[in-house]
């Protein structure tokens, strides 16, 4: 393999963190992204949880697959374990994502444990707000990781209602 391709689904869309060759529009299917992982470093605590994203099982998920050199690909996943899997909530995978131009490429894939205690599962709307609405980590306020989130699938053109709900009641609140 001379290149490998890492899957972005949430905060790895607008703040990948590590150098890429590109980044291309993907569809991955067989998983959706879900806000259902308690976030207890990053933008929550054990004491005061906050909410990210997790890819679950079933459904499609439209995100970002970023190129990454074979040069580099051991400082990438040293850095995305480190950010990725501090808890040890996702599983790493390998699966095939379809770019935007139809070439489908092996992407690593950071998909939620179910057995984990941080697996929040299906919340509904409102429970997610009132997790969120207040909750900080050390990456910063929960509201801005989702109201984030939420503008970049807009950009990209990706319909996610209960999301843009969600981010438009944390944006009232801030």
């Amino acid at each position: 393999m001379s290149d490998f391709w890492v899957f972005g689904y949430g905060s790895l869309m607008w703040n990948p963190g590590f150098v890429h060759l590109r980044a291309e529009p993907a569809l991955l299917r067989g998983a959706h992204r879900s806000l259902c992982v308690y976030s207890w470093v990053h933008r929550g605590t054990q004491d005061r949880p906050g909410l990210v994203f997790g890819l679950d099982n079933g459904g499609t998920c439209r995100g970002i697959a970023y190129q990454v050199s074979e040069e580099i690909w051991p400082q990438t996943l040293a850095y995305l374990r480190e950010r990725e899997q501090i808890t040890m909530v996702y599983k790493e995978n390998w699966h095939q994502v379809e770019l935007g131009g139809g070439e489908e490429v092996k992407s690593l894939v950071y998909m939620v444990d179910h057995e984990h205690p941080q697996y929040a599962g299906a919340l509904p709307l409102e429970d997610q707000l009132a997790i969120a609405r207040d909750a900080v980590g050390k990456s910063g306020r929960n509201p801005e990781y989702i109201i984030n989130t939420a503008a970049h699938l807009a950009e990209m053109g990706i319909a996610d209602a209960d999301l843009s709900w969600l981010a438009e009641q944390l944006r009232d609140g801030i």
